[in-house]
């Protein structure tokens, strides 16, 4: 953790909780008893802990994820700019690896300004859902649309195909055995891609063969899969939370004293036990993967449509499941390369309907969380004091059923509920040469 983290200056954390709340006082923190957990507890911290976490899953739907020549490539392209309207918006733009793989605003900024926070990719190969609002079901879904977004990276989709090719068609083509060499005329336009806000674009890309098309989108896909195969090396490591849980199960009492502070230990015991954070950030990534609605105000100028300009409320999860269902490159589409009669289950088996779902947004984990600020869908708390006084008043949603309830918790237990989730931090188990421009020295 940096040395000009709040959680390393004592008094900092106080001041910060008493200006999120509102309150002007915060009693110091007194030294507290060595933490004792019960067999029980014990067993809920191991479930919680890294070395719980199983081997990474393959992605049916991918075949080259876990190819070496894909990730190289993958990689070559996560920081290539050329992958947009004006040369200067690359994936590292927005996931940038000094900030844990996000980009340290409240919305994110490529072309134009967005409507949502930029998540970390730290992960993510894990997780069933993608983006806030789970609208893509792999990592190599949720690599396309970035490109194609008007206010991201900005290209229509022969575009992509086309410059890609221009550069990185061999590689390609050693990967997938085929990778399209596309003309200039009509049967390829320059500019075409189902986007509808781009007519000019549309026009052109429904004037095209079917067959064409399935060209285009086929090698969109490929592009998007070594991508992914990239970002599947990106992978959180041990904090300071897992050694503590390591020493416990060693029985090494001083090495898991010296590994989490006792206010950190305290907050752990908050953070399973009264606070019920666990019921949400449960299991060795600290997320359920599901999607919840906490009561957070709206926010006027945001879209519920993400890919329309249009100022509105973000209505979350329930119009982003029916894009999933809608997008042709989920699991269960053509260009998918699972076998769609056994893989696939969270698609076919997604809950699409139920009051539930407006506002609903997806369960981040919390893995160093305390390096990817500011926090939330829409950016709105700069520093974690804010997001646990937030949870502890669980404020009555203005939009859908909110899944909070306040939580009491005492202004010192906040502060210890702060420092625990600060002690998530660690580094990525990647090596050195994935967390930094392929052209870089």
């Amino acid at each position: 953790m940096p040395a000009t983290h709040p959680a390393s200056r004592p008094g900092l954390v106080a001041r910060t909780l008493a200006a999120a709340t509102g309150l002007t006082l915060l009693l110091p923190v007194t030294a507290c008893r060595q933490q004792a957990w019960t067999a029980a507890e014990r067993a809920t911290l191991r479930g919680l802990s890294l070395a719980s976490l199983p081997p990474l899953p393959p992605d049916p739907s991918n075949s080259v994820a876990d190819r070496p020549e894909a990730a190289a490539l993958g990689h070559r392209l996560f920081f290539d700019p050329r992958l947009s309207a004006d040369g200067k918006i690359s994936c590292a733009h927005c996931h940038q690896p000094a900030l844990r793989f996000t980009d340290g605003l409240p919305l994110g900024e490529g072309i134009g300004r967005l409507q949502r926070h930029t998540p970390s990719v730290v992960g993510t190969a894990f997780s069933p859902w993608q983006f806030w609002d789970g609208r893509t079901d792999s990592q190599w879904s949720q690599a396309l649309q970035p490109m194609e977004h008007p206010l991201e990276m900005g290209l229509a989709r022969t575009e992509i195909v086309r410059r890609v090719g221009r550069v990185y068609g061999a590689d390609l083509r050693r990967i997938f055995g085929s990778f399209p060499e596309l003309d200039e005329g009509a049967r390829f336009p320059a500019i075409a891609a189902p986007r509808t806000d781009d007519p000019v674009a549309m026009t052109a890309w429904e004037g095209m063969q079917p067959e064409d098309r399935v060209t285009i989108d086929r090698a969109f896909a490929q592009v998007g899969k070594v991508i992914a195969a990239y970002e599947r090396k990106l992978q959180p490591g041990p904090s300071a939370f897992d050694r503590y849980v390591d020493a416990l199960e060693r029985g090494e009492d001083k090495a898991a004293a010296q590994s989490l502070d006792q206010q950190a230990q305290a907050g752990l015991a908050l953070f399973i036990g009264k606070a019920q954070c666990i019921n949400c950030h449960n299991g060795p990534r600290l997320t359920n993967d599901e999607f919840h609605n906490i009561g957070l105000p709206l926010l006027a100028g945001l879209s519920s449509d993400v890919r329309s300009l249009r100022p509105a409320v973000d209505l979350g999860r329930e119009p982003g499941v029916l894009a999933l269902l809608a997008d042709p490159f989920n699991c269960l589409g053509t260009h998918s390369d699972a076998d769609k009669t056994r893989d696939c289950a969270e698609l076919r088996y997604v809950k699409s309907v139920g009051d539930t779902l407006p506002g609903a947004f997806k369960v981040p984990s919390l893995r160093g969380v305390s390096r990817t600020a500011p926090y939330m869908h829409d950016g709105r708390f700069q520093n974690l004091a804010q997001v646990v006084a937030h949870y502890n008043a669980g404020p009555v949603p203005l939009l859908g059923h909110s899944d909070l309830k306040p939580l009491l918790l005492t202004l010192r237990e906040q502060e210890s509920l702060v420092a625990f989730l600060e002690a998530l931090d660690g580094p990525l188990t990647a090596e050195e040469r994935w967390l930094r421009s392929p052209t870089a020295p």
